[in-house]
């Protein structure tokens, strides 16, 4: 005999899972039983929604699903934010959460809360499992849901009645790999014929290109069609920013410089575009034709509307997509002659002896090696990386330009830091973003890992004041007070280091890789350049524009 949580833990380890996230409760405990006899690890966070936001970071970067756990009721809805980051990000996740027993009631309606009803429009599935014998194909189905395209998470309750159960061993289903077609001959033709035809051709890689199966035919097809590209934000990374074609990211929707590029094209063949990213272009009235390249059908918007479409599995798709093309392709590099200018207007004072973002930027490019991973949270600091931070290697600088949520950054940097526990792996947050989920410093120090905290630190909730600002609203209700950040990073084992010399920063960063362990970097940071660039110079922009 055995019990419903023992089959689960079978089913999870038969799945290849060697890692779960979260924070059971008492109505998990045969589950933690059950993994404690296993092979698989229990990482004990501080908050769930840090455990739903590792393990979906733990999905993006492997392809694999993550797997948190919690119990019923306030923990279960504490992974709501993380559920829509997994949906909305595109990031498989298995997320199991517990409940009162449903073969007897002796708690009466204590805690209870219909979880998977809550959880059904944020995930592609929400099923509770009613008895031992489905455990095997109810896990076997959640995870091919949670990793076919388009990936997102799952949510299975199971009840602490059903784990505790006693059955029969019930036979655990065999995973097979999940193969994508190709994109038909007819629609390869049919692109490559309006790529052939176009005389200012341009490339932008999305978010789907980003999948770690398939980048490494996505360079290939930019060194065989030589055609300029550029990417979203979530897109960077897809093919090495270094490479003699990159055109700049799309980190705001228009009149940005990477926009010159965009604006005189004729055809632009977006490659892994998810609509559900901040607009990286706005289709419109005479703008250029678009070509769609991705894992499913584009999502019709009023700001993107291809003409045609290449659907399938995307390197594949693009290997065929090249051979119709290498080498017929005079106007391949049209656009080329306005990089120059692009970069260089994007690169512009970075090296100022202030703690301005640019500044911040190209320091922290200069102590990253190739490999080494950047998470982001979300704030006004995440637009300058995404403009200026030049990545050499694919999923490097992870950032989300999806759900967009704060809270994010420290979690996923630290999933990228057990992943590669050899690379150079920073979270930067500003300080707004890093106290929601700093407690994860404790999971960090307890977990040996090693990895470099950067705390930007304005006293505020700081894109939201910067746009209160630009919409000429007074200057109320965003600035908050912070504690000693040395001291806070000290009294979880960490170290701390605050940086009041620009001087001095690339040398501190140094010193805590170096140094290895948990180390916080704590630095102020001048956001007048939020007006000067992103306002004034864009809208000096404007009229040229205009004029064109």
């Amino acid at each position: 005999m055995t019990k419903g949580s023992d089959l689960l833990v079978a089913a999870l380890e038969n799945e290849g899972v060697d890692r779960i996230f979260g924070i059971p409760g008492e109505e998990n405990l045969d589950v933690v039983e059950s993994i404690r006899k296993s092979s698989i690890e229990l990482v004990l966070t501080r908050h769930e929604q840090a455990a739903a936001f590792m393990a979906a970071t733990y999905g993006r970067l492997t392809g694999k699903p993550g797997v948190c756990l919690t119990t019923l009721g306030p923990g279960a809805l504490n992974l709501s934010t993380g559920a829509a980051y997994a949906l909305l990000g595109a990031m498989p996740m298995v997320m199991i959460t517990g409940q009162k027993g449903i073969l007897s009631s002796r708690q009466a309606r204590f805690q209870v809360v219909d979880v998977v009803a809550s959880m059904k429009p944020l995930t592609k599935l929400a099923r509770q499992i009613v008895s031992p014998q489905m455990i095997p194909t109810t896990v076997r189905e959640a995870f091919r849901i949670a990793q076919e395209e388009r990936p997102g998470p799952v949510h299975l309750e199971l009840p602490e009645d059903i784990a505790a159960e006693e059955c029969q061993e019930v036979a655990l289903i065999a995973p097979h790999q999940l193969e994508l077609p190709t994109a038909s001959d007819a629609a390869l033709n049919r692109a490559a014929a309006l790529i052939a035809a176009a005389k200012r051709p341009l490339l932008m890689f999305g978010a789907a290109a980003s999948r770690p199966r398939s980048t490494s035919d996505i360079a290939q097809f930019v060194i065989r069609t030589r055609i300029p590209f550029f990417t979203t934000q979530m897109g960077k990374g897809t093919v090495p920013g270094g490479t003699e074609l990159y055109m700049g990211t799309a980190a705001l929707s228009e009149r940005d410089y990477v926009h010159e590029a965009i604006e005189q094209a004729d055809l632009i063949i977006t490659i892994g575009h998810d609509t559900i990213e901040k607009p990286p272009f706005i289709m419109g009235k005479g703008g250029p034709k678009v070509v769609h390249v991705g894992y499913q059908p584009a999502t019709v918007e009023q700001v993107y509307f291809p003409q045609s479409e290449v659907i399938g599995d995307i390197g594949p798709s693009l290997k065929a997509l090249a051979d119709r093309l290498e080498g017929k392709l005079p106007n391949a590099q049209a656009l080329l002659h306005l990089r120059e200018r692009i970069l260089e207007r994007i690169a512009a004072r970075a090296t100022e002896d202030r703690f301005t973002p640019q500044r911040l930027v190209h320091d922290i490019r200069e102590v990253m090696p190739h490999d080494g991973i950047l998470a982001l949270d979300n704030g006004m600091y995440k637009i300058w990386f995404a403009r200026n931070y030049r990545t050499r290697m694919a999923n490097t600088l992870l950032l989300d330009n999806a759900l967009a949520t704060m809270g994010a950054g420290l979690p996923s940097a630290m999933v990228a830091s057990m992943l590669y526990p050899a690379r150079r792996v920073m979270a930067i947050c500003g300080d707004g973003g890093f106290m929601m989920n700093s407690q994860e410093l404790e999971t960090a120090v307890r977990l040996k890992l090693n990895l470099v905290v950067l705390v930007i630190e304005d006293n505020a909730y700081g894109m939201i004041r910067w746009k209160q600002a630009v919409d000429e609203f007074p200057d109320f209700g965003m600035t908050f007070g912070n504690p000693d950040f040395v001291k806070y990073a000290e009294s979880y084992g960490a170290k701390g280091t605050r940086v009041d010399d620009i001087g001095q920063f690339k040398q501190v960063l140094e010193e805590a890789f170096s140094g290895g362990g948990v180390h916080l970097v704590n630095v102020p940071v001048d956001y007048s350049e939020n007006e000067r660039v992103l306002v004034k110079e864009l809208r000096e922009r404007l009229p040229a524009i205009l004029e064109a």
